[in-house]
């Protein structure tokens, strides 16, 4: 089985360095052998300067809209739904955002899927089933085609609507195709904020602690991984919110991160 794993990177939020370090790690927790002949890597992005020679770059998807309408993330969660991305067609591909952690063997996660299905994270900032958290999902290239192109025929009626929320706009138009969202285990994919972190009345008090099972671990928002680890939300918390976005150290982390 051939494994396949995109990530995008545009503008310099992130850099060379985070898409190295999750191309290494996805390597690592992946056993190659008579089960997984390859582990194919591909990144979308405007500047592929000191990425690994090993992975694959190719530049950003081309949306067919002006380009100031391609506000936020749509980029991403409508730019990769191309039908032809990367010349993958027909193929799965799985996505990491580049501020996930992998954390444990993915070995289950890529036997995961089946079919043309598209499985997604429930999201766990959103009551219900109706929200995939796109830090991570996996699809067939060619399935998705008009998620990307319903967004370049009307990406200011998209942007109106959804403004920042690029995730719910995916995934209701997979819900409107498919009738519902298919989710990973609960239980491999974690949240820093969400599930590692104590009460807020107890933040100052308890340290943070990885959940048993975790294969990925988001940081979607703050605190970053490079924070987490020093035990500093952002350098943006406004002092009336310091009192429940505040953590201590997670130097646990270090070793995911190296």
């Amino acid at each position: 089985m051939e494994i396949n794993a995109i990530c995008i990177k545009w503008g310099d939020k992130y850099t060379a360095v985070d898409v190295n370090l999750l191309y290494r790690k996805l390597r690592e927790n992946t056993t190659l052998g008579p089960l997984f002949s390859s582990l194919n890597f591909y990144c979308f992005t405007d500047n592929g300067v000191d990425l690994n020679p090993d992975i694959n770059v190719f530049p950003l998807p081309v949306m067919n809209c002006k380009p100031e309408d391609v506000k936020y993330a749509y980029k991403k969660e409508a730019g990769l739904c191309d039908d032809n991305l990367g010349g993958l067609t027909g193929k799965r591909v799985f996505f990491f955002d580049l501020d996930v952690l992998i954390t444990d063997n993915l070995d289950e996660l890529w036997l995961y899927p089946k079919d043309d299905e598209f499985v997604i994270i429930n999201d766990w900032n959103t009551k219900g089933n109706h929200v995939g958290q796109a830090s991570m999902y996996s699809w067939q290239v060619g399935t998705l085609g008009y998620i990307k192109s319903y967004f370049e025929a009307h990406p200011q009626e998209v942007v109106s609507k959804y403004y920042t929320a690029s995730q719910e706009y995916l995934s209701s138009k997979v819900i409107e195709k498919r009738g519902a969202l298919k989710f990973f285990p609960e239980e491999w994919c974690s949240s820093f904020k969400f599930s590692c972190l104590p009460p807020f009345y107890l933040r100052k008090f308890i340290a943070p602690k990885l959940p048993t099972g975790t294969k990925i671990l988001a940081f979607h928002g703050d605190p970053k991984p490079h924070n987490a680890v020093i035990g500093k939300w952002s350098d943006k918390v406004k002092f009336h919110k310091r009192i429940y976005k505040t953590i201590l150290p997670s130097p646990w982390l270090e070793k995911f991160m190296k």
